[in-house]
């Protein structure tokens, strides 16, 4: 089964699985698709974290699929030119790191070559595809920004305006740049990997490579040679939680995925099912755990190979039989709470400041999401990103190198500070989770700030409330914003809490009077992510999924 992002990247990925492809090359076909057929959101040359489960040994891994600044970049840089800001365009790119990502998962887990894998995204770009309410109103409401650099309107505003519904989209340049890929790795004479490493070389040593830091070089950018040369992603052991018998397992807090871990930490114990599914109480201890964990966020998160994270300490149930009792059942917190200490040692950085931000909240949008489980019951789990309307495409390629530097900060003693090699704190964050002899659940979302808090409650709909998977998926959200957005320049809404119209007025006035501001948001909102799920039930065999309406996914399977 497969369930991704949008419907043709799902029907990909099968039609990998029909071929005898594992779950590895379908979700890295799906993957490099969705970077054709939501290219406003996910970027062919972007990030791709990812989740694996190889049922033959039974490992769960992650590769990281996030780039690292260039060795010429400083946060002194950010200090000094721009008070701290990470402005819009070229200085926000990291090197991009979603080509070697799926490369690796290729070479490592799968069996097939980036030919077969790329073939579908290849034909969408060059031929074409159907331009769908999604991506057609993103671009529309972005207009002005496509309109900053002639190399992204040219292909964003075909004919001087937004594409339209139904209109067919090409992406000529970016179909010649996997073309390329391709050619380089059918020019190889050897084995699978020495034609992958080909593929791979025609990115970060070839031409593209050789046009990226062209660019960068005559137009102020930081992106060098030796910085796409030196990258490599990272295969790295994941984050674990056990909640209610389920292990759930997230990337490390070089991105946000922990956050969901620390939630279920802090909710051990707790009889939310005795509370009644979005209820006041329900909906307000949710929002308050999830406001001490993303305290922990904004006070501890970073690359691990720059920043000492007590992830161990900060998952600890000592450590958080202390932090619940911070969740007072009639009393909200109005701002931000206090980040913890799990080591007892508080510096003054974990005690910064923060000014509240006026005026509306930006919306996040800028991922999606690809699941699947084979027949071997192998698991792939990721969340490929990166927007185009923030940063220039490099002409004649298609593509928008990796501008994640926007969730680092620009500010000396934050733990995501900018620092050169060193990785930005990053939301997309796919997951999984798995109940010995019971299921498998790969699940995962778009939506920024929102997405551990959407996959939270998706979780706790199928695990604690018994849903079924679409069910789980389709259920009205609530969004908390009391805390830094990851996105420059990192909004903050003390006490705000966003509510889909599905719930109550009477429930929101009860949140309200425990000390919520709330929002509403219309039904069904893009901002409340847009969860895609698998559970694969080990007793029957049976698989089934949950792809959410918010936004054009879909699930394929048998």
């Amino acid at each position: 089964m497969v369930v991704a992002g949008h419907y043709l990247a799902a029907e990909t990925g099968f039609t990998i699985l029909e071929a005898g492809g594992n779950a590895i090359d379908a979700g890295v076909a799906a993957g490099i698709a969705l970077g054709v057929l939501q290219s406003d959101l996910v970027n062919v040359a972007g990030v791709a974290p990812i989740i694996l489960y190889l049922a033959e040994s039974r490992e769960v891994l992650t590769i990281s699929g996030l780039g690292t600044w260039p060795a010429a970049a400083s946060v002194e840089l950010f200090e000094r030119e721009y008070g701290g800001h990470i402005p819009v365009g070229l200085l926000r790119t990291v090197v991009p790191a979603a080509p070697d990502a799926w490369i690796l998962a290729l070479e490592k887990y799968g069996t097939m070559t980036f030919a077969e894998v790329a073939a579908s995204a290849i034909r969408f770009a060059s031929e074409g595809f159907a331009m769908h309410p999604l991506m057609a109103g993103l671009i529309a409401s972005n207009e002005d920004a496509y309109r900053r650099w002639p190399s992204n309107a040219e292909i964003y505003l075909p004919n001087g305006r937004p594409p339209k519904v139904g209109e067919r989209f090409v992406q000529a340049d970016l179909a010649r740049s996997l073309q390329y890929m391709v050619d380089e790795e059918a020019a190889t004479k050897g084995d699978r990997a020495a034609g992958l490493k080909a593929a791979r070389d025609a990115f970060y040593h070839g031409d593209i490579a050789a046009t990226i830091v062209d660019y960068h070089a005559k137009n102020g950018g930081l992106l060098t040679a030796a910085d796409m040369a030196g990258y490599h992603s990272a295969i790295e052991l994941p984050v674990h939680v056990n909640f209610a018998d389920v292990d759930v397992y997230t990337c490390g807090p070089w991105c946000q995925g922990p956050v969901l871990g620390q939630s279920m930490a802090l909710l051990k114990g707790m009889d939310l099912k005795a509370m009644g599914h979005n209820s006041p109480d329900y909906i307000h201890t949710i929002t308050e755990a999830m406001k001490l964990a993303y305290a922990d966020r904004e006070g501890h998160y970073g690359d691990p190979r720059f920043v000492d994270v007590p992830m161990t300490a900060l998952l600890s149930p000592a450590y958080n039989q202390e932090r619940r009792k911070l969740i007072r059942p009639d009393v909200a917190w109005p701002e931000m709470p206090a980040v913890g200490d799990p080591r007892g040692r508080t510096s003054s950085d974990s005690d910064r400041s923060l000014r509240a931000t006026d005026g509306e909240q930006a919306m996040d949008l800028d991922t999606s999401y690809i699941s699947v489980v084979d027949r071997h019951g192998n698991v792939f789990s990721a969340t490929p990103s990166d927007i185009s309307s923030d940063t220039p495409v490099i002409p004649g390629t298609g593509l928008c190198p990796s501008s994640r530097g926007s969730q680092s900060w620009g500010v000396s003693g934050h733990p995501s500070a900018v620092a050169p090699g060193k990785r930005p704190r990053l939301t997309p964050n796919p997951a999984f989770a798995m109940a010995e002899g019971k299921f498998l659940m790969p699940f995962g979302t778009p939506g920024g700030d929102a997405q551990s808090q959407a996959m939270l409650q998706v979780f706790l709909n199928f695990n604690v409330f018994g849903m079924e998977m679409q069910e789980a998926v389709e259920a009205p959200r609530f969004i908390t914003s009391s805390f830094p957005g990851s996105f420059e320049p990192h909004d903050y809404f003390p006490g705000r809490l966003n509510l889909e119209s599905r719930i109550s007025g009477e429930t929101a006035d009860v949140l309200a009077a425990k000390g919520h501001t709330i929002e509403w948001w219309p039904d069904w909102m893009l901002r409340t992510g847009s969860v895609c799920a698998i559970k694969a039930d080990l007793e029957t065999g049976i698989l089934a999924a949950g792809a959410d309406p918010r936004r054009p996914c879909y699930a394929v399977g048998w």
